[in-house]
């Protein structure tokens, strides 16, 4: 790879010859990577970008030093403390804040690439960066350089007690902290510092929603939200300033003095912080946070209310899967199933102490009069997919319209083998489930053959779409044989959107009359909800 300045002579160009790893020189230090076996691209694994202040690894992460040797990128498998997903077990370590940049051979200093940065979804609780899920040859192949970043998960990522040490958001400030890394020190990569894309899914969009909504400086250009934004009920609670004293407790202190536990918790393994944390559910989420002098605020004030000046000069790119809670509904047994979930879910946006017609007005549109059946478990499915996904997504296409923003709009639909979610529970009922388009952006390698003529299809569709948008700000620059229809950014007349399917369409306001009730609703009750509400 021309970028690398140190054992450029090295390199070969004789196929018979070994290949040498790459070795970068960065204003940190050198740093050494790995050549891919399945692509014409490098790989730099498990570079830290911060490191968790171990008498404080509830509070904002610190710098990381210098590097006084050669570092030697060839690890991801670094995963922040939680009960990951796949093994049901409780692993990871706070050396975890860690990137990982791939980055194609044909980038070098002189050919800046732009970046695409990943933020990984899993409800602020669960989740990781590395390969296994992550696997980047889809991308590069799309001649962008890929980062993958991890950040704090859980109580270490996400408790808020309105104090100086803990104020909250530790997580998002560790998304920051990797992302001004990459600002600084891309370019020693072959990529382009002026043309930096973030996306996410779920947890992951809600995160890259945030940034848009920050104070801070910007850092990217352009922005893709894949089924999240920090309009979701689920993206910020009133956290429990207590969960300290409660974590403690559960690991054998009592006290009540918050200070008195974060110091107990802070010589805890963290596995077993997690362990207790697992006992105190939806406590660790983002907040809120208050102004401390010398103290980084991230969220300032509800998302809900929050002007997006960053809008009008960053591109987006936003959407969400046609069946998002397909995969709950259908592994979900009858008998647990509830008409209670309309009010508990109501309840996450709005106060329903003073209007006892609120939840019977969404309950009878959605199922009427009906009692739980399997008949209504499909409507009691579209509920909750509008209310926590869908409708989130679709309020925030105004917010950016509002504040000036360019926006292109997507529905993902395809039902194929390679369907994360669906895959992983063995399901084939039609439709795109939460997180399903992760197989057709990634290499998951829990996907053990060949994608299919039909899944390599989209696969090829939906990473050229996101990287033309990453190169040139518009996922259609011209109509071809793999994308033939072009795309446009929606309007406040014309609220286009692309179905992503078997082929693509063109389609206009996507489940209209769901999205009409919810938006009459909202309207009518803005004063009931909890963030317009002192």
């Amino acid at each position: 790879m021309k970028i690398f300045v140190v054992n450029l002579v090295l390199l070969v160009t004789a196929s018979a010859l070994p290949r040498i790893d790459p070795l970068v020189n960065t204003k940190i230090g050198l740093i050494r990577g790995l050549q891919a076996t399945d692509g014409d691209y490098s790989m730099f694994l498990g570079i830290p970008f911060a490191k968790v202040n171990a008498s404080n690894p509830f509070g904002p992460s610190l710098p990381y030093p210098d590097f006084d040797d050669v570092f030697e990128a060839n690890d991801d498998t670094a995963i922040c403390p939680q009960r990951e997903e796949f093994d049901n077990q409780i692993v990871g370590t706070l050396d975890c804040l860690h990137l990982n940049i791939y980055v194609p051979n044909k980038a070098t200093t002189k050919n800046k690439l732009p970046v695409l940065v990943w933020i990984h979804g899993g409800g602020f609780f669960i989740g990781f960066a590395g390969r296994f899920i992550h696997g980047p040859k889809y991308l590069v192949k799309q001649d962008i350089i890929l980062v993958t970043l991890n950040y704090r998960l859980g109580p270490y990522g996400f408790m808020c007690l309105d104090t100086p040490e803990v104020s909250g958001n530790q997580g998002l400030k560790d998304q920051l902290l990797a992302l001004r890394w990459i600002k600084e020190h891309i370019d020693s990569f072959g990529g382009d510092s002026n043309k930096i894309t973030i996306f996410g899914e779920s947890a992951g969009g809600v995160s890259v929603d945030y940034h848009l909504l920050s104070e801070q400086e910007k850092l990217f250009n352009q922005v893709i939200l894949q089924s999240g934004t920090a309009q979701c009920p689920w993206a910020i609670e009133d956290s429990d300033r207590s969960a300290p004293i409660a974590l403690a407790k559960r690991l054998g202190l009592e006290t009540d003095d918050v200070n008195d536990a974060l110091k107990f918790l802070a010589t805890v393994q963290p596995d077993l912080v997690i362990a207790a944390s697992l006992e105190i559910p939806n406590t660790f989420m983002p907040c809120i946070e208050k102004d401390f002098e010398g103290v980084e605020k991230f969220i300032a004030s509800h998302p809900v209310n929050n002007a997006i000046p960053k809008a009008k000069d960053v591109l987006i790119l936003t959407g969400y899967n046609n069946q998002e809670m397909l995969v709950p509904y259908v592994i979900r047994p009858i008998s647990t199933l509830s008409l209670n979930m309309f009010k508990s879910n109501l309840a996450m946006m709005f106060d329903l102490s003073n209007d006892e017609d609120l939840e019977s007005i969404v309950r009878q549109f959605y199922v009427g009069d009906e009692e739980v059946s399997e008949e209504i478990r499909w409507n009691l499915m579209d509920f909750e997919a509008d209310y926590t996904f869908g409708h989130p997504v679709h309020r925030s296409l105004y917010k950016y319209l509002e504040n000036g923003g360019k926006v292109y709009h997507y529905i993902f639909s395809y039902s194929g083998g390679r369907n994360f979610v669906k895959y992983r529970n063995n399901i084939t009922i039609g439709g795109a489930s939460h997180a399903d388009e992760i197989g057709y952006l990634f290499d998951a390698s829990i996907f053990k053959e060949s994608p299919s003529e039909e899944d390599q299809l989209v696969i090829d569709r939906i990473t050229t779409l996101w990287a033309n948008f990453v190169k040139y700000g518009d996922p259609t620059p011209e109509t071809t044989d793999l994308l033939p229809i072009k795309w446009d950014p929606i309007t406040k007349d014309a609220l286009t959107y692309l179905d992503i399917d078997k082929e693509l369409t063109i389609g206009s306001r996507p489940f209209h009359k769901r999205t009409t009730f919810l938006d009459l609703f909202y309207k009518a009750n803005q004063h009931l909800l909890k963030a317009n509400q002192g």
